[in-house]
């Protein structure tokens, strides 16, 4: 397949589209608008269904009778557009309605600003609205995988009949990079349980109001099961150069190709320092981090926010080291400033 030089919003949208994705509903906002503007161009042309929403809950609510119908649909939005739509999002995770969320993260809390962040991180990996329910979080770093996890993510969807997010910074959002094109998708699994018309058969009914407490127990002890075969069978991360490192960074998104460099340029001076990207913050890939504990002395969180995805790894790493953190604001690190704290922690602690 030829190489294309694409921005990374266009990129997700064509493997949406590559995916079989047919609908998209939303409404714009700074730095995820493109999303939506190339699915405006493409999905007329293809027999597809584009809807501008009056609001972000307009927006999800068609996702939920869209993905009701067997179809690939999905939504796209930032920080504030995706706290307007959580109560949505526990709706189609409760009628197990598979479909693709993407968050092209800003600056928060309020309003913010379309500068980078990962500061919607709890927001994504703790469910994000109400009730018992998870949604798979994946987390690109480079053009190329906001292509791929877009296609990735549909069969995620599908697989569990879940909900699916996209977290990605604004800077990911709006870069281009030469990209390798995919084969469209061609073949999309049979959805028994969609709603299609029932033509002589029993009708399918999607539906999230359970008044018996006995029943509304049993549904939400099969979410879980769901849930935690997520866990067993979909932890994903990137490791590099962990197996004797001393200092292990970890980082996620963006961030990561960042911290990478400054890695190598570390190493480079006899520090034993490695990395993990998280691929899915959640679940977390946490036996990654469990197995760097048996070398590491201790870990370094680096995120573009005040501190969240730290939690996580202080719960894998279980009190077996020291968890420090480094973060900025709306301002992304560059590989100095990072290798400069890399080194500052070899030099306190004789690394």
């Amino acid at each position: 397949m030829p190489k294309v030089l694409m921005k990374g919003n266009e990129a997700l949208a064509e493997g949406a589209i590559i995916a079989g994705c047919r609908g998209f509903f939303g409404y714009p906002i700074t730095p995820s608008s493109e999303i939506a503007e190339y699915m405006a161009r493409k999905l007329p042309k293809l027999n597809g269904v584009f809807v501008q929403a009056e609001s972000e809950l307009a927006a999800i609510n068609m996702v939920y009778g869209g993905a009701s119908t067997g179809q690939r649909v999905m939504t796209a939005s930032s920080g504030p557009g995706i706290s307007l739509k959580q109560e949505g999002i526990s709706f189609i995770a409760e009628a197990e309605l598979p479909c693709l969320i993407v968050n092209i993260s800003r600056g928060g809390p309020g309003l913010g600003g379309i500068q980078p962040a990962q500061s919607d991180y709890f927001q994504a990996t703790r469910g994000g609205g109400h009730g018992d329910y998870r949604t798979m979080v994946l987390a690109p770093s480079s053009v190329q995988e906001m292509m791929d996890f877009a296609v990735t993510g549909f069969e995620l969807a599908d697989k569990y009949r879940s909900p699916v997010m996209i977290m990605a910074e604004g800077t990911l959002g709006q870069m281009m990079e030469p990209i390798i094109m995919r084969e469209p998708v061609t073949k999309l699994p049979e959805k028994p349980w969609a709603v299609t018309g029932c033509r002589g058969r029993k009708p399918n009914i999607i539906n999230t109001l359970h008044l018996s407490a006995e029943y509304l127990e049993e549904r939400n002890h099969h979410l879980q099961n769901k849930y935690t075969s997520m866990a067993l069978n979909e932890k994903r991360a990137e490791s590099f150069q962990t197996e004797d490192a001393e200092l292990v960074v970890v980082a996620f998104g963006l961030m990561a190709r960042i911290v990478k460099k400054a890695v190598m340029e570390a190493r480079q001076q006899g520090v034993k320092v490695g990395m993990i990207r998280p691929i899915t913050l959640w679940p977390f890939p946490d036996e990654a981090i469990r197995q760097a504990v048996n070398s590491a002395k201790r870990f370094l969180a680096v995120e573009i926010s005040m501190g969240q995805m730290i939690e996580d790894i202080r719960l894998a790493v279980a009190g077996r080291a020291p968890v420090e953190f480094y973060g900025r604001i709306g301002i992304t690190p560059n590989p100095e400033e990072i290798y400069q704290e890399i080194m500052r922690i070899a030099q306190r602690e004789g690394y």
